[in-house]
């Protein structure tokens, strides 16, 4: 024991203040939800025990449950992936050496700093409007533009391209994880008349695999936990027709909205629960296509 503490004390150290906060400030709320989870409650009269009746009514009465979860799966297949394109897109072409690297990083990361800000939210639903400045601009080559926003067919994908914006922080990640690849690798390549689409599947790809895995676990627990600019951009109803109905937001609306925080605390587990099968499952995967360096076959 004494040689682990003297191995491990620095660690615990650094930790201490994440896990004082865990005990004294989040823990106590966490175990609260989950009884909260089994009664019916509207934070003015006494929690009453129901057993698993919010979860009964979940997954066989409430329509709205489902949609959520629909509008929320749509969201993370398209955005995930389309923020990790832009973000390595952009990680390799920022990746040769330029004197103002660090300038164009700040640039880069600024849209992560404020995309999940209010005034963006409002912002972006200005600029998608039937007579905002994506339609006007549209006008000027003789193109209709659509009614972004308040069309159920197109209000999604307006939040998918705020995802795609906020590319900021996966792609300072993958910067850094293509700074560690050998130079001599590509080198090597290039003498052999090797493409560079080729050079891109066989030595970027493999090499980078455990930084995408890393920023495919990170960025799809976050696109799962997308409130601000749904609420915002659909005025706190999911509105229209409900294709902006994020999960995230009708938790919110049955708690704050409603006050039916019984409900709302069942619902926040089975996110919890989504999530935590969604990791496992990359975890799951991820020996068939991430290897590690100091890995031996």
């Amino acid at each position: 024991m004494k040689r682990f503490f003297a191995r491990n004390a620095p660690a615990y150290v650094f930790l201490l203040p994440w896990l004082v906060g865990f005990f004294l400030l989040a823990l106590g709320p966490i175990l609260a939800s989950l009884y909260f989870s089994f009664t019916r409650y509207d934070m003015v009269s006494d929690p009453r025990w129901i057993g698993l009746g919010n979860y009964e009514y979940m997954f066989t009465r409430d329509r709205r449950f489902w949609k959520a979860l629909d509008v929320t799966f749509t969201y993370v297949v398209l955005a995930v992936p389309a923020r990790l394109i832009v973000a390595l897109g952009v990680a390799m072409l920022l990746d040769h050496g330029l004197r103002t690297i660090g300038l164009y990083r700040a640039i880069f990361y600024l849209p992560s700093l404020l995309g999940a800000s209010i005034a963006i939210a409002i912002l972006w639903r200005q600029l998608f409007a039937e007579d905002g400045v994506v339609n006007q601009v549209l006008a000027l080559v003789g193109i209709q533009g659509a009614a972004w926003i308040t069309d159920p067919d197109t209000s999604l994908y307006t939040l998918v391209i705020l995802a795609m914006w906020q590319f900021g922080s996966p792609m300072l990640i993958f910067l850094a994880g293509l700074g560690g690849i050998p130079r001599d690798l590509y080198e090597a390549a290039e003498i052999d008349g090797t493409p560079r689409w080729r050079q891109f599947t066989r030595i970027t790809l493999p090499l980078l695999a455990p930084v995408i895995f890393f920023n495919l676990v990170l960025q799809t627990i976050e696109a799962f936990k997308t409130f601000s600019s749904a609420f915002i951009i659909s005025n706190g109803t999911g509105a229209p027709a409900d294709s902006l109905l994020f999960y995230t937001v009708y938790l919110f609306n049955e708690a704050f909205k409603f006050f039916r925080m019984g409900y709302a605390s069942a619902l926040a587990w089975v996110l919890l629960v989504i999530i935590a099968v969604f990791t496992a499952i990359a975890f799951f995967t991820s020996k068939y296509w991430v290897h590690y360096e100091n890995e031996r076959d």
